[in-house]
């Protein structure tokens, strides 16, 4: 996908004096991809990191590769690199093999250096690949160069700043002459201003702040943060707002067992299909129903942007995941030609998934375009972030499995929600802007997007419901359950966290039942090599089972990081599950960022642990009840477990995905483990004490 949108070398590849500038349409936010990649680089053309620069992510230079989602950047941008730098390296061999009279097969390479036999010939290899065709397309079949066995971790740029709290984060940018922007937000989504009062206007710009009103939408700029934070709570009080009938109420699951449903069947191998539903299971011998809240992705810092308008050209400093689809979706906005917007990613306190980062970027648009020429860094307040960034979308899943002679022979699956696809990206109907939440307040609204049914293999909310499993017949189902009472989008995982839930719930169920151990049980539903070796690492790592061990396993996508997850969990008196113990054991294929894959996996299980044990966002009419870190609480330390990973390095293998291998497991077996504990199977999340003690009192 990405050598189809950027098949030239030069599109990945440059050279800088004595230094090679590599390019990614990628963007980092926390996961290393630009660890990774300068691996990468270094492992290809024998240079010492130094020696390699990473481009800035901006629109117009980067290759365009569309959002940076999925667990894809190694695989995806990671492979376009390699193939590019191992074309460049043979590309400049044969240069210097021509100027040297030899053979290229009789060169080696070390530290960016050609020699010929003997040493007595060498040619530096950065001035060839400068003088190569700029035509010169990418071999995708390009040979990777063995991994060199003295190659040392590579630590993240800025790292050691971002410890000493020195790393400038995109809140912390300054600009000459720059402004400061606050918006001015409704009590919730279906609030729309029926006047404001002058005198508050009025008040406000005698401060020397400016007052910046399109519709419904309306923010406050001036020189100064901590006036215009002043001014923009002054401005709230002049606000009459229509607040409409409010947010529907009522439960977020018993709507997708009632509203209309988008229903497609799913193909055994993940992918959607247009056509009649397959008939229901027959003579099922179990069934589950899981529910999963909606939640947040709870990044630490607020959303922000810097935006300015200068000589007929927006530019834009955001923390968006999609450089390209949200220039294009603004641009379409504000009825402008894409080139005259300008995005530069920078990176923030990081998320996984479509958070306020867009938004933001495009409110920051709106105000700049009414104050030319003055930079203007607009940032989220924590109750901006939690109460108006996408949510993930609550699911529901429906399981039935049939078993004969201690074997699953049949399965259904059908997975229920809205929509994962909130981003902003271009489309039919202007659904670009119709996925940048001021549309719905400008002058001339726009009708809040309506999902669509996202129809790619593993794609939204059917990922991983097609069971890793080798079961011998299996009817899978999704029903998008659109316009939810709150808006949508991608969370890390999207809908691979229930589904995988679901599934290893059963099957650690039906194990249960027929006296089975639980790893052998998936063992013998497994006919994947890797697989069994990733489990059997597991049961080997494994001490004595304390009363409280969830065992869970689930290969991303069906496609990516293999991952096999054991937790060890405590039931204090008072119903809280204290973690005692988190065992990983992963293969993600050739192993590039060692520090980075465990720092992914770790990560990774400790948010799964946050969602199953304390997340659900909740709201009543009259707007978001989850506006803060006290009523929408997360995992703190005082709930972090030891947590060991075994990594199984396959050098010879392509690389794959492992940004969100680890949460779907990590979250089945915390309530694997809580069944193990206390014989009760929790269907639905979060597993507080209150849903523990409703359980035991329903037993």
């Amino acid at each position: 996908m990405s050598l189809a949108a950027a098949p030239l070398v030069r599109d990945w590849l440059g050279v800088e004096g004595d230094r090679a500038v590599i390019r990614t349409g990628k963007v980092d936010f926390g996961q290393r991809i630009t660890t990774a990649l300068l691996r990468i680089a270094c492992e290809e053309l024998t240079l010492p990191p130094d020696r390699i620069r990473v481009a800035p992510v901006r629109t117009g230079a980067a290759p365009d590769e569309g959002i940076t989602s999925g667990s894809n950047s190694v695989e995806q941008s990671g492979h376009a690199l390699r193939c590019a730098t191992a074309t460049a390296r043979e590309a400049a061999a044969a240069l210097a093999a021509q100027e040297l009279g030899l053979d290229p097969a009789r060169l080696t390479l070390a530290d960016g250096v050609f020699a010929a036999p003997g040493g007595a010939n060498r040619i530096d290899l950065l001035p060839l690949i400068a003088r190569l065709n700029p035509a010169l397309a990418v071999n995708a079949s390009a040979p990777a160069s063995p991994r060199r066995a003295h190659d040392a971790p590579l630590a993240p740029r800025g790292l050691r700043a971002m410890v000493e709290g020195r790393y400038a984060f995109l809140q912390d940018l300054d600009m000459p002459g720059m402004w400061h922007a606050r918006v001015v937000r409704p009590p919730h989504a279906l609030a729309r201003l029926k006047s404001l009062d002058p005198e508050a206007v009025t008040a406000v710009e005698e401060t020397g702040q400016r007052v910046i009103r399109d519709g419904s939408f309306l923010a406050v700029a001036g020189p100064a943060e901590w006036p215009v934070l002043r001014a923009s709570l002054r401005l709230a009080r002049g606000c009459d707002w229509d607040l409409g009938e409010g947010l529907p109420e009522g439960s977020p699951f018993d709507r997708l067992d009632t509203d209309p449903a988008i229903s497609l069947p799913v193909a055994p191998g993940g992918k959607p299909e247009k056509g009649s539903l397959p008939p229901p299971l027959d003579s099922f011998t179990h069934r589950l129903r899981v529910e999963r809240p909606n939640t947040l992705h709870g990044s630490l810092g607020p959303s922000a942007a810097l935006t300015v308008w200068e000589e007929d050209v927006l530019r834009i400093t955001t923390h968006s995941q999609g450089i390209y689809p949200l220039r294009d979706s603004i641009a379409d906005s504000l009825g402008l030609d894409p080139d005259t917007v300008e995005i530069t990613h920078h990176p923030a306190a990081g998320c996984y998934g479509h958070n306020g980062a867009d938004d933001a970027a495009f409110e920051a648009a709106l105000v700049a375009r009414a104050l030319p020429g003055t930079p203007i860094l607009l940032k989220w307040a924590r109750e901006d972030e939690h109460a108006w960034e996408p949510a993930a979308p609550a699911m529901a899943i429906d399981l039935a499995a049939r078993v004969k002679g201690g074997q699953i022979t049949g399965w259904s699956g059908e997975a229920r929600g809205d929509t994962h696809r909130g981003r902003p990206r271009p489309g039919p109907d202007r659904a670009g802007p119709q996925r940048l939440l001021a549309n719905r307040f400008r002058i001339d609204p726009m009708a809040p997007y309506s999902g669509q049914p996202n129809m790619n293999r593993h794609g939204g909310l059917h990922r991983n419901l097609d069971p890793i499993y080798d079961f011998a017949s299996r009817r899978l189902v999704k029903h998008l359950v659109p316009d939810g009472p709150i808006r949508s989008s991608a969370l890390r995982c999207l809908g691979a966290v229930a589904n995988v839930w679901a599934i290893e719930s059963l099957v650690d169920q039906i194990a249960g039942e027929t006296l089975q151990d639980p790893i052998a049980f998936r063992l013998a539903h497994l006919d994947d090599p890797r697989a069994i070796t990733v489990l059997e690492g597991l049961r080997d790592s494994l001490g004595p089972a304390p009363e409280g061990r969830g065992i869970a396993y689930a290969q991303y996508k069906n496609a990516q990081t293999r991952c096999a997850i054991a937790v060890d969990l405590t039931v204090t008196d008072h119903a809280e599950l204290r973690l005692d113990r988190i065992a990983i054991v992963a293969d993600a294929g050739r192993i590039v960022d060692e520090d980075g894959l465990r720092a992914q996996l770790e990560g990774g299980a400790l948010q799964g642990a946050s969602w199953a044990l304390y997340e659900e966002v909740r709201w009543d009419r009259d707007g978001m009840l989850t506006r803060d870190w006290d009523s929408y609480p997360v995992i703190r330390f005082d709930n972090i477990p030891e947590i060991a990973i075994t990594l199984i390095d396959r050098p010879e293998d392509p690389s794959v995905g492992a940004g969100e291998a680890s949460p779907p497991p990590t979250v089945a077996a915390i309530a694997n483990a809580v069944h193990a504990a206390t014989g009760l199977r929790l269907t639905r999340m979060p597993f507080t004490p209150d849903a523990l003690q409703k359980a035991a009192l329903e037993a």
